[in-house]
């Protein structure tokens, strides 16, 4: 069951929020709902995974002998040179 809640914020934070949602494609209703659900939840043991790593499991494949780390120093080689 939903329930309405009033809350105060600064104006400012309000349009940054509603932006931020808009881009997302949510709500800020279901934004802030979804926060505040992450944030009361009994804890529980191991790593919590969040909405957003969840959306994001299985979106790449990369291969058995892939070497992130050589990437990352490729990369950086790259950008600081």
């Amino acid at each position: 069951m939903d329930t309405k809640l009033t809350i105060k914020l600064d104006d400012d934070v309000i349009t940054r929020a509603k932006i931020y949602a808009k881009r997302r494609k949510t709500s800020l209703s279901r934004m802030i709902e979804s926060y505040l659900d992450s944030v009361t939840k009994p804890e529980s043991k191991g790593i919590e995974i969040t909405p957003l790593v969840k959306s994001l499991s299985g979106v790449i494949t990369l291969t058995d002998n892939y070497d992130y780390k050589k990437d990352r120093t490729d990369y950086l080689i790259k950008k600081y040179l």
